[in-house]
């Protein structure tokens, strides 16, 4: 057995890893590159080898940076079925279908600049027969259907017409919902044939909801050979999920390589007991000042936690009665996805809602906004309110929009309680904005680029680490420690290499043999 590292490695996006061997190629997750746009388009648009040759994919969870190119992949002649929990499965139908439908409108606005640059810049007589470019004014009128919404038609007619470069979309909406049909979902602890002499067993990875630690055994020439893949490794006693699995089945126990996550090598995060305190305290500081808490989240699984300790908080009556606001479509059905699985919930969580017959992620504060009309008006309102809303990297989403309207105001706090990955607009924000703190917000306010326009960073920024979905460093030595199994290698991988490689050399002073792969090295497994 072989395994090919070709993303998330010395990286934390774009989660990539090919098991070979003589009879079988299986691929472990198929995820999209998130940064810099050009560079993720160029990195997402091709894949490193012929899909068509695959057997099959062992998914480890529905985060898009572990999924997200599952449609690249069917759409070029893949010929077997994505392996996954049942929860990962109910997931993607909401996430991969919303990830097309914003390939679609990312390349829809480039193409309506690129139409834009090209007509206000008289290089081309306007359509219709007069001579003279249209001014900026014209064109919008002409490219867009109202103030919001572009004409699409009218902006291929014209990219045709005048020859110009289009961006095509990675995958569309329809091809998301194609590539559902390749999705098997299975329960932990079940044991899936997934290649010839190949099987998969799935154990609880405590990330997300159906996240899953992968032991993948293959059986050839009279050797079994044992690989173990981690995903994301979730945090011991947090909200909702059980912890990481340390109990793993006798006859899986030893395991010759474990490729392992590392987005925290070096790190420590706050305390998880400490969540409400802390969230209370920004709550109560914002609403002092007038001002409205505008937190960027991740639609699955960041979102839920906090609703779920908002609720805590409104029982226990530590809850100031404002509108909470969840501005996200794809968030809003995710947490019915939550609500439909509750054979994956702790015991806490049992106790403290199930048990009453209540809605852990519902109550009387929370507004889920589903129209554009909705979120516009949203963004205008000046009165204090929670505002969660897509995506928690700040990349795309209405997050931008609020953003815009939220951000030079100095009432205002934005609280970033996840991973921002670098050359994302949400990492240049934390950073700008505790920089601008730790001056003793002095001076002028650092800017900000964003909806191609600079705006002055004025509003608070605040950070919660404890947050993270992700086990930091003694967390991820707690799972090798206490675990049950029994490892000969470690291959660390979704890192950034400083968190990666600090990870290794602490790991090889307790005698593990550990190594960092690049992208595109090929590792023997024995």
């Amino acid at each position: 057995m072989q395994v090919t590292f070709y993303g998330a490695a010395r990286e934390v996006t774009g989660s990539m890893h090919l098991i070979t061997t003589d009879r079988d190629r299986v691929l472990l997750d198929c995820g999209l590159f998130q940064g810099r746009r050009r560079e993720a388009a160029e990195k997402n648009r091709v894949l490193p080898f012929d899909p068509g040759l695959l057997t099959n994919v062992v998914l480890s969870h529905a985060h898009l940076d572990h999924s997200g190119r599952i449609p690249v992949m069917t759409q070029n002649g893949f010929p077997g079925r994505v392996i996954c929990t049942r929860a990962t499965a109910s997931a993607c139908e909401y996430l991969l279908p919303d990830s097309g439908s914003i390939q679609e409108s990312d390349a829809n606005y480039l193409n309506y600049k690129t139409v834009r640059s090209a007509l206000t810049q008289k290089r081309f007589a306007c359509p219709g027969g007069n001579d003279n470019a249209p001014d900026l004014g014209q064109t919008k009128l002409l490219l867009k259907k109202g103030r919001h919404e572009l004409n699409v038609g009218t902006i291929n007619d014209l990219i045709a017409k005048l020859r110009l470069e289009a961006v095509a979309p990675l995958y569309t909406a329809a091809d998301a919902e194609k590539s559902l049909s390749y999705l098997d979902g299975y329960p932990y602890r079940s044991t899936v044939t997934v290649g010839n002499g190949m099987t998969c067993t799935f154990y609880d990875a405590g990330h997300i909801l159906g996240s899953a630690i992968s032991v993948i055994t293959s059986h050839a020439n009279g050797r079994t050979v044992r690989l173990a893949f981690t995903g994301d490794i979730g945090r011991f006693g947090k909200p909702i999920l059980n912890d990481p699995t340390l109990v793993f089945a006798e006859a899986e126990r030893d395991v010759d390589l474990l490729v392992m996550e590392s987005t925290y090598g070096d790190r420590r995060h706050e305390a998880v007991s400490d969540l409400k305190g802390q969230l209370k305290a920004v709550l109560d500081e914002t609403l002092q000042r007038g001002g409205t808490v505008l937190i960027p989240a991740f639609a699955f699984g960041r979102t839920q936690v906090l609703l779920y300790l908002l609720h805590e908080m409104a029982d226990e009556h530590t809850l100031r009665n404002i509108p909470i606001y969840v501005d996200s479509p794809l968030a809003s059905n995710l947490t019915r996805v939550f609500a439909e699985h509750p054979e994956v919930f702790d015991p806490e969580t049992h106790a403290t809602f199930l048990s009453k017959g209540e809605n852990p992620f519902r109550f009387d504060q929370i507004k889920f906004v589903s129209s554009v009309q909705e979120s516009m008006l949203l963004n205008r309102e000046d009165k204090p309110q929670i505002v969660i809303a897509a995506s928690g990297m700040c990349e795309a989403g209405r997050i931008l929009h609020h953003l815009r309207f939220k951000i030079h105001n100095e009432r205002n706090t934005i609280l970033i309680v996840g991973y921002m990955a670098q050359n994302t607009l949400g990492r240049r924000i934390e950073e700008l904005g505790l920089s601008y703190a730790q001056a003793g917000r002095k001076g002028e306010a650092p800017l900000v680029k964003l909806l191609n326009k600079e705006y002055p960073l004025k509003a608070h920024v605040a950070k919660i680490g404890g947050f993270s979905a992700h086990a930091d460093k003694d967390e991820m030595r707690r799972f090798l420690k206490q675990s049950n199994l029994r490892i000969k290698q470690i291959a660390l991988v979704h890192g950034e290499a400083a968190q990666a490689l600090a990870f290794a050399e602490e790991l090889k002073t307790e005698g593990y043999d550990v190594v960092v792969p690049r992208r595109g090295e090929t590792l023997a497994v024995k």
